[in-house]
């Protein structure tokens, strides 16, 4: 029987804590190519967000993969649902306009510590089509942004000083199951 990446069995996922989950497409196909593409599984990754209590932070859209930063927004706002829901929603309406499978089943996830500095993942997030050779500005690549801020507030946001470091209990790289 193969062996299957499990979550952290010490914590539960809920509650108001910050994220960095990573899917790739399946079989690495460069699908977020296109705008509607993308447009697809946005508005199904945001109503998955909407209706677990998961703001979208930031969110880029590789040709192969999409990273995502996102934070609970109430207590028992659910990660494991969220992503099982995100990847289930964007999957089935991708599904029905290009009769193509989206996601790979598994994804990764980093679970953010209180003391960790939300710009740097955003920088990362920004960045990401620039290392890639797909442009020279973040500015010009289409396929990145937030649910709450816009492109020029995330820039801003992402090389503006480091923020005070706090203590916290969660510092782990995690894999899932959906």
């Amino acid at each position: 029987m193969p062996h299957y990446p499990r979550h952290l069995s010490s914590f539960d996922y809920q509650g108001c804590h910050r994220y960095f989950p990573t899917f790739c497409t399946f079989e690495r196909n460069s699908y977020f190519q296109e705008a509607t593409s993308v447009e697809i599984a946005l508005e199904q990754i945001l109503r998955a967000g909407t209706q677990h209590g998961f703001a979208i932070l930031a969110h880029c859209f590789m040709p192969d993969h999409l990273h995502l930063l996102v934070e609970g927004d109430r207590e028992n706002a659910d990660l494991k649902v969220f992503l099982k829901s995100a990847k289930q929603y964007s999957g089935f309406y991708f599904k029905q306009k290009t009769r193509k499978n989206l996601w790979q089943r598994y994804g990764h996830e980093r679970t953010l510590r209180e003391s960790e500095d939300t710009r740097s993942f955003i920088k990362y997030m920004i960045e990401n089509p620039i290392r890639a050779g797909l442009v020279k500005s973040p500015i010009e690549y289409s396929f990145w942004g937030s649910a709450i801020y816009s492109k020029e507030e995330l820039i801003e946001y992402a090389y503006s000083a480091p923020e005070p470091a706090k203590a916290g209990p969660y510092d782990r790289a995690t894999q899932y199951t959906s």
